[in-house]
Parts: structure tokens; C-alpha cells; sequence
């Protein structure tokens, strides 16, 4: 079964950066990053368009990290990269990148195909 590859996890201290990388797969439209902390429901936090980078296009964020996380990609090499900027507690979760057919954005797990494993990833005080 094809899966995406996450990796760059870690922990940083409040206020402070760390970036996350998501190998996908051919053949898939969107790149999301959601999170989920113990106990709450699974947030999508970023989302990229990855099919075809001469269509304009602007990521999608989550309220939650507007203005703190930015998204990139290297298209060649099917990465797309969640830098996480001024970090919080808060941000402490399992950090993980789907793919998505569709053809249009969205931050619903059901609507994503595809799933890597997750990756750690924390804001820690």
C-alpha cells in the first residue's frame, strides 16, 4: 500500500523552529499536515496544492498557526515541507501528511487517500 514518509520531528522550545518533511507519492492533488493532541479530534493545520506548481496557488492554514507555519514543496522531488515558526506548547502533537485526490482543498481526514505514519512534533516549554 502506498504511504507517505514523514520526517524532521523533534522538540524545540517555545519560541523556537523546527520543520517538518512529507515524501508523497505521484498521482495525488493536495498535501495536508494535520495534528492531533491525546484526547482531542485530529486538526488539519496546512494544506498545499502539489499537482501542477504553474497554476497560481496559495496554501491553506488552520487559524491556529496563520502567520507561524508556512508551507513549501520541491516538486521534483515530491517533498513538501511544514516549517513551524515560534513554536508553542500548544503545538505539541503527532504531526502527520495525507494526500489528497480531490480537486479541492480540504482539511477532512476522510477526505484524504493517503496517510503516512506521523511524526512527533512539539512547542515544548
Amino acid at each position: 500500500q502506498e504511504q507517505l514518509v514523514e520526517s524532521g520531528g523533534g522538540s524545540v522550545q517555545a519560541g523556537g523552529s523546527l520543520r517538518l518533511s512529507c515524501q508523497y507519492i505521484r498521482g495525488v492533488n493536495y498535501i495536508t499536515w494535520f495534528r492531533q493532541i491525546p484526547g482531542k479530534d485530529r486538526e488539519g493545520v496546512a494544506s498545499s496544492y502539489v499537482c501542477n506548481l504553474n497554476a497560481p496557488h496559495t496554501p491553506h492554514y488552520a487559524d491556529s498557526v496563520k502567520g507561524r507555519f508556512t508551507l513549501s514543496q520541491e516538486k521534483d522531488k515530491k517533498m513538501v515541507y511544514l516549517q513551524m515558526e515560534n513554536t508553542q506548547p500548544e503545538d505539541t502533537a503527532m504531526y502527520c501528511c495525507a494526500a489528497r485526490v480531490g480537486l479541492k482543498h480540504s482539511f477532512r481526514s476522510e477526505d484524504h487517500r493517503y496517510w503516512g505514519q506521523g511524526i512527533q512534533g512539539t512547542g515544548s516549554s
